[in-house]
């Protein structure tokens, strides 16, 4: 099976340039995830999104690159049986011309 969350979307403090630091932007975290789905073992989708934002939320990263590898260890807190992760972080509003982001995929 394969769960998509696509464009969940919120503000939050990710960055190194000063206003990045004071003034939440605008995040949106689009993911699949694999895995082999046995009955009454399944993966709550609800709860993996709630997660994904409350941490990004709190933790604040600096870069990108530290959001995507938090993120990724949250979800598999929670979906420890996942086989595969592909996980996306965009800055829509960084830049003037167009959206900035940063993915990456892991095979368990």
């Amino acid at each position: 099976m394969t769960i998509h969350i696509e464009q969940l979307t919120f503000n939050a403090i990710i960055g190194l340039l000063d206003f990045e630091r004071l003034t939440p932007q605008q995040m949106v975290v689009d993911v699949k995830l694999e895995y082999h789905y046995e009955a009454k073992k399944f993966i709550n989708y609800a709860e993996i999104a709630d997660a994904i934002e409350q941490h990004l939320k709190e933790q604040k990263y600096l870069l990108l690159e530290d959001a995507l590898v938090g993120t990724q260890a949250t979800i598999l807190s929670l979906a420890p049986h996942t086989q595969k992760l592909w996980l996306k972080l965009s800055k829509p509003n960084i830049l003037k011309n167009c959206s900035v982001a940063l993915s990456h995929s892991w095979n368990f």
